[in-house]
């Protein structure tokens, strides 16, 4: 028998019977409720936002920073010092120099901060001293300023009158983010160490980030750095033979000197210390781009600045600024290859912030004294040690470091504007709807 509210057709299908009462609950006609209509609310508004994620995806990988650059600091006169910290302190274990950092306060009392005024144009100068240790232990007292932006990308001029030189002295104008070093890389914009001569760049970072067949001949006019006299892995001795490139960016990297990063040397003398300040120093210029894949080096004495650049920096806090366009410079003397189809991710190098400081001996100068400075290593050897021997230098000659000073001009900085990338795929992508209404995506 057919459960009551059913009966047999003739087809002998089970038919609900109109005015009596189903006796399950699932044979009653369904009433549609308002959790169905939330429920298609819900969907459709998953739907719509997917499909608007979809887009602002699409079209922020093809929104890019490859436009003319705009100014983002005038780091001249009297607000110089606006765009930095001043760090107090002993310097870093990585870097270990022979040396203290002040405060702002301490400096001024020590008189290490001066603006000194051009005759000819008005302009104003920073002048940034070091002193003779007043502390225990003889550390020099010196200045380290910490920018307070960061960048992920720009172009970095420094207009430098006058920069530290002379054994023992380490000075530096570079990019960081020392507080994950080396995950978000570290670039040597400026470098001096020692009595040196020659200008050079160098990158250091976490692993994988290798300039290793990257970088044409072409594309600059320097050379990769090398390492040599590195101890062998089995007997620890000095091998003084085999002569490595210094390009691989890897702080870590084998066949390296620790932390040497790679490191590319301008080809011509007289580029940075005491030759650069002879013919009243010049532009170090540092393109960090990494929408357009890589990283650039310049520096230009004074009387062969590049006309786009010097009108650059004139016009810089004018109405009527002329913006600086690399393309219309000579060949950088150092290119590194970063982002896509290199060898090094351009998320290498992230989140950094400009550092200046003057150093003494430490990690570099230190370990290098007794090459750069053979005539003073003789005079304060301590048993072979090239550290303690700079130190033992240092610490004599306190009052004697007359060309330790930074006279700077002016530093500034732009990022590349926004915009749709010129090479963008077109999207050809059509929208249809299929028998059931579901919309369908077709491929030209």
């Amino acid at each position: 028998m057919p459960p009551r509210g059913l009966e047999v057709s003739e087809e002998g299908e089970n038919t609900l019977l109109l005015g009596k009462e189903p006796k399950w609950e699932s044979d009653r006609p369904r009433t549609p409720t308002c959790s169905d209509s939330r429920t298609k609310v819900v969907v459709g508004g998953v739907a719509i936002i997917s499909l608007l994620v979809f887009i602002i995806r699409h079209a922020l990988a093809d929104f890019q920073p490859t436009g003319p650059y705009k100014i983002v600091e005038v780091q001249t006169g009297r607000d110089f010092f606006n765009y930095y910290d001043f760090f107090d302190g002993a310097d870093s274990i990585g870097s270990g120099g022979y040396n203290t950092y002040v405060s702002k306060k301490r400096a001024n009392q020590l008189g290490l901060i001066e603006f000194l005024k051009d005759r000819t144009s008005g302009k104003e100068s920073v002048y940034l001293e070091t002193a003779a240790g007043a502390y225990e232990g003889g550390f020099r007292e010196s200045i380290r300023l910490e920018g307070k932006r960061r960048f992920d990308r720009g172009l970095f001029l420094l207009d430098v009158e006058h920069m530290p030189t002379g054994c023992g002295v380490w000075p530096a104008f570079w990019l960081t983010d020392e507080s994950v070093w080396p995950d978000n890389g570290e670039i040597d914009i400026l470098e001096g160490i020692n009595t040196q001569t020659k200008a050079k760049t160098a990158l250091h970072t976490s692993a994988e980030c290798s300039m290793y067949a990257q970088v044409p001949s072409y594309a600059m006019t320097g050379d990769f750095d090398s390492a040599t006299g590195i101890p062998d892995r089995f007997t620890g001795i000095l091998n003084k033979f085999n002569r490595v490139e210094a390009d691989n960016c890897w702080v870590k990297a084998p066949h390296q000197w620790a932390n040497q990063g790679c490191i590319i040397v301008d080809s011509n003398q007289g580029t940075i210390g005491e030759p650069m300040n002879e013919v009243g120093g010049g532009i170090y210029a540092l393109e960090w781009d990494p929408a357009n894949g890589y990283i650039k080096s310049w520096v230009f004495k004074r009387d062969s600045i590049p006309t786009n650049l010097q009108k650059s920096m004139d016009t810089a806090s004018s109405a009527a600024r002329v913006l600086p366009d690399p393309d219309t410079w000579p060949l950088p003397y150092a290119y590194f290859a970063i982002g896509d189809n290199s060898g090094c991710s351009a998320d290498h190098f992230k989140n950094m912030r400009l550092v200046l400081n003057t150093a003494f001996c430490g990690e570099v100068a230190g370990n290098k004294f007794n090459a750069d400075c053979p005539k003073e290593a003789d005079m304060f050897d301590v048993n072979g040690d090239s550290v303690l021997t700079c130190n033992a230098f240092l610490d004599d000659q306190a009052d004697h470091l007359t060309e330790a000073y930074w006279k700077i001009r002016g530093a500034y900085v732009y990022e590349r504007e926004m915009e749709f990338r010129k090479d963008a795929p077109v999207d050809k992508r059509e929208i249809r709807k299929d028998e059931s209404g579901d919309e369908q995506e077709d491929q030209n």
